[in-house]
């Protein structure tokens, strides 16, 4: 069955043109589009108060998201919080360090950026351990970042400033399309809150070990997941699912590794470290002094020497 109509699961570009999408439209003649399955609502500054995290007690900063980034900013006008110019920010992209702009004055100095991979960001993140780190999040998230920086032993503290709702979905009618988009697990979450029992047509398609491992728990098909080493983006596992189809090769469910790449990674580092680790050297054991026993006849000849030596 072939792939004419998508639905993705996010807002819709501000310029569609500058979307990766739009080279699958005009690649493959299809029809994609876009609804957010879920919103991020944040929180209010009575409830960022009852997590008791003091900004001003950090030196840098840790954000994963453009959400996070204007909700800090948000409660720290709220609060009243001014944020010296020294604070370091560390983020997954360089999209989310060139959002801060909206906010700060962009300084290479003080903002640090990873290629968006999980591995990235935490060796970027372990290259400075004497920072006191303050982890942005919104709720739900991964567990693997935090339980990075803990393997690591780095000073840190998380807040939570956003919560992930449902989306209004009363507009949508999954039946039209061919291939459903998913990013997070969430929006599993929000399509069988919805939608209780999709099964059968859409087949779907999920970014993140997280997100594929949610849609396969709840009994769905997984047709199509990125990243993997084949193909690092969606847009990219997409091409490549059509062109199989196209040419009239049977494509195969996904299967899932029972293992996150990203925790894979976490125990691998922790591997290596365990095996770098020095091992204290032994002291040197003292030598025991050598004594000789001399014999009668030398012990005789050696009298005698000191007998003339007195004379």
């Amino acid at each position: 069955m072939k792939v004419k109509k998508i639905l993705v699961s996010q807002p819709a570009p501000a310029v569609a043109e500058k979307s990766p999408y739009h080279e699958l439209v005009l690649k493959h003649r299809i029809d994609v589009r876009f609804h957010p399955f879920i919103k991020l609502e944040g929180v209010t500054l009575k409830e960022f108060r009852s997590q008791r995290v003091e900004i001003l007690e950090h030196s840098a900063v840790i954000f994963t998201s453009r959400t996070t980034i204007d909700n800090f900013f948000r409660i720290c006008e709220q609060a009243r919080i001014t944020i010296p110019e020294g604070m370091k920010y560390f983020c997954n992209t360089e999209a989310v360090a060139l959002y801060l702009q909206k906010y700060i004055v962009y300084r290479k100095r003080k903002i640090f950026f990873a290629d968006g991979t999980f591995s990235a960001l935490v060796e970027l993140i372990a290259k400075h351990k004497d920072e006191k780190f303050l982890l942005t999040l919104s709720e739900p998230h991964k567990p693997e970042l935090p339980m990075a920086l803990e393997k690591m032993k780095l000073r840190f503290d998380k807040v939570i400033l956003a919560r992930t709702v449902s989306a209004d979905l009363s507009d949508v009618d999954i039946a039209d399309y061919d291939l459903l988009v998913f990013y997070s697990p969430s929006e599993i979450t929000s399509l069988l809150g919805a939608f209780p029992r999709p099964n059968g047509s859409p087949r779907i398609a999920t970014f993140g070990h997280g997100t594929a491992k949610a849609a396969v728990g709840e009994g769905l098909t997984v047709s199509v997941m990125a990243p993997t080493p084949e193909v690092p983006s969606m847009t990219k596992a997409i091409d490549l699912y059509i062109h199989k189809l196209d040419s009239g090769e049977e494509v195969p469910p996904v299967t899932l590794e029972e293992q996150s790449p990203d925790l894979a990674f976490i125990q691998s580092q922790a591997l290596k470290g365990r095996k770098t680790k020095p091992v204290a050297a032994k002291a040197p054991a003292p030598k025991a002094a050598v004594t000789t026993k001399k014999s009668p006849s030398a012990v005789r000849k050696s009298a005698a020497a000191g007998t003339t030596a007195k004379k």
